[in-house]
């Protein structure tokens, strides 16, 4: 950039800039590296950034290898989805190990991990950069159990990891520990609302607007058998709530959770019988979505039935323009890929990603861990 333009001028155009060049420019100068490094502008350059990328994880059909792959998710009719595959390389940290890894979440451009020895590993990979923190006492013991979960405070932007210890006992309050990046150091959660009723966690949370979701089960109302609700955890005041769903998702057996946009969405599953001659039936997902933020108002989106000839699908997540990633499995051979279907015109299009175990997660480019 030229000296005759203000430096002020400079910092908002490089603001709208993605990572890569911003990387790139911090060996220009001294005045510009500063300016990259600061929090400030880390901070404003995340509220600057739109162009989500999908991060899709799968084990390739033709090698045994894990693989990774970036997609910019847009709607550009001159760059049409999914026009660009980027394959991006897994931390050093676990390069080793990463299939004995799991994904908990992303949040703020972030991924944490979870895997061996009791270790999380938080990942960027905008900036090719990772850092790992140590999980103290992950192994329960028949009394309690350990919950993992994850996010970015949207007031601090420090990343948090969550550890939650429950016990099998309702009258024990739960054990909550909370680690941020910024000070490395594990302590107890600010707010005193802990609750103390055994849930069992189903493994799999969601972060959306600064609020950490949990799909648990639990004997509810009274009656026999679990049902469903969900536990939020406020990433800003650390403090729980719980988030009741409508009867009819309530006592079903086949729910999963997914970030749909910026809502959460609550994925109902069932089986119907299409063909007993032919000896398949069909799956179908019906989507519901909270409603601005509000417990028990959810409304239902739309279903999915997709499955020509036998074919199974599985919601994987959703892209920026609402459609659904499927992993597809289609007669004859049931070979396994990644699709994109539009839930309107039911079109589905074949992403030309191969292969078995596949997850998606979307994320924004940031500079966060770039310190």
């Amino acid at each position: 950039m030229s000296d005759n333009i203000p430096f002020e001028i400079q910092e908002l155009i490089m603001n709208k800039l993605p990572v890569e060049p911003l990387i790139r420019f911090r060996t220009v100068c001294k005045a510009w590296k500063s300016l990259i490094d600061s929090s400030d502008f880390i901070r404003n350059h995340i509220k600057q950034q739109n162009q989500q990328h999908l991060l899709v994880r799968y084990h390739d059909a033709l090698h045994p290898e894990l693989k990774f792959v970036s997609i910019p998710d847009n709607d550009d009719d001159t760059d049409p989805f999914p026009q660009h595959k980027v394959p991006v390389t897994v931390p050093q940290l676990v390069v080793n190990s990463v299939d004995h890894y799991t994904i908990i979440d992303s949040s703020h451009g972030l991924l944490c991990l979870f895997g061996p020895d009791d270790k999380a590993v938080i990942w960027n990979p905008s900036i090719r950069k990772a850092v790992d923190v140590v999980l103290p006492d992950m192994v329960g013991d028949g009394i309690y159990v350990n919950v993992l979960g994850f996010g970015v405070c949207p007031e601090t932007i420090d990343p948090k990891v969550i550890k939650i210890r429950i016990y099998t006992e309702d009258v024990i309050p739960w054990q909550v520990e909370v680690f941020t990046l910024s000070t490395r150091v594990w302590r107890s959660a600010y707010s005193s609302n802990v609750p103390s009723k055994c849930f069992w966690f189903g493994g799999e949370q969601v972060v959306v607007g600064g609020v950490v979701y949990f799909l648990v089960s639990d004997r509810v109302d009274g009656r026999d058998g679990c049902g469903n609700l969900i536990v939020s955890f406020d990433l800003t005041s650390e403090e729980f709530g719980e988030v009741k769903l409508p009867d009819c998702l309530t006592y079903t057996h086949k729910l999963s959770m997914l970030k749909l946009r910026e809502s959460l969405a609550v994925i109902e599953a069932s089986l119907e019988e299409v063909d007993l001659g032919r000896g398949y039936d069909k799956r179908v997902y019906h989507i519901w979505r909270m409603k601005d933020g509000v417990p028990k108002l959810f409304e239902k989106l739309f279903s999915i039935d997709y499955s020509p000839d036998g074919s199974v699908v599985y919601i994987r997540g959703f892209r920026k323009t609402g459609e659904a990633l499927l992993g597809w499995l289609a007669p004859p051979d049931f070979n396994r890929t990644l699709a994109a279907y539009e839930p309107y015109s039911k079109a589905i299009t074949n992403l030309g990603i191969n292969g078995s175990y596949i997850s998606v997660y979307s994320f924004t480019e940031t500079l966060l861990l770039l310190l």
